[in-house]
């Protein structure tokens, strides 16, 4: 079998080929932990692979309690998707806690 016009990310099963010895041999990303991988596989696709890239964190947003505990969060953009069995994309979501203290806490009539 041969992966040479169809490398697929992710698990597909669209993306087979009759193989020599087994029925059928996959060529999408996750044959390599399956291990049925068509013969050329890592040739064909691996050296395609693109590893997903992020841009920068965004600010931190306000406190979401203005008094007492609350969070707050920040997040980021993928800028170039994973393809062909590149690196996952990385955490693009952050959240920390915070003490809100507005000026009118405290003063509850």
């Amino acid at each position: 079998g041969s992966c040479r016009y169809r490398c697929c990310p992710g698990r597909n099963n669209a993306c087979w080929a009759p193989g020599a010895r087994r029925p059928h041999c996959y060529c999408d990303s996750y044959c390599q932990r399956t291990g049925d991988c068509c013969q050329d596989y890592l040739a064909t696709c691996r050296r395609a692979a693109v590893g997903c890239a992020v841009g920068p964190w965004g600010p931190w947003s306000g406190c979401s309690s203005p008094c007492g505990v609350g969070s707050r969060a920040r997040s980021r953009q993928v800028t170039v998707p994973p393809r062909h069995g590149g690196d996952p994309c990385p955490d693009l979501k952050q959240r920390r806690g915070c003490l809100g203290q507005h000026p009118t806490c405290g003063t509850a009539k």
